[in-house]
């Protein structure tokens, strides 16, 4: 399997794997997730990377559906701004590729800000670390195995 499944089985969390057929040409992969595995794609959650004024990275989780407000991350994070990573930082600091970014998992663990909207569906559906790879557990799972902050990021 992957790291993020892997990490997600250590800690006991009781999930779901979930694999579709990547189609290369997707504009957007969650919303090709979503469409693929037949589910609402409010529930279905993008992992990003952030680079905050501070020079850390942050990860965002937010709702495929909705845009990360830069603004917002950097408020909860602490910094006085955030800007999206440079791919390759992402990539190298998580260990996985973009569009199969997992927010479990990673390399090296990454402060995490999830959107707070995770909360109102019972499971939530977030990449397992590759393309075509999708995982599905509680929102509260995701919290505490990352140890994330919850907050409004996602507009």
């Amino acid at each position: 399997m992957t790291p993020a499944v892997d990490a997600a089985r250590q800690a006991g969390i009781d999930c779901q794997v979930l694999e579709y057929d990547h189609d290369p040409a997707a504009e957007s992969f969650g919303l090709e997730a979503a469409a693929a595995l037949g589910v609402d794609p409010p529930a279905v959650f993008k992992t990003l990377v952030a680079s905050l004024s501070s020079g850390d990275l942050v990860v965002a989780v937010i709702p495929v559906v909705t845009r990360l407000d830069l603004k917002a991350l950097a408020a909860v994070s602490g910094a006085k701004k955030a800007a999206m990573a440079d791919p390759r930082a992402a990539e190298q600091a998580t260990g996985y590729v973009i569009g199969g970014i997992s927010p479990l998992g990673q390399r090296r663990r990454l402060a995490t800000v999830v959107d707070e909207s995770a909360l109102t569906h019972p499971k939530i559906y977030v990449s397992a670390g590759r393309r075509g790879l999708e995982i599905a557990l509680q929102p509260q799972e995701l919290v505490a195995l990352t140890k994330a902050e919850l907050g409004c990021i996602g507009r």
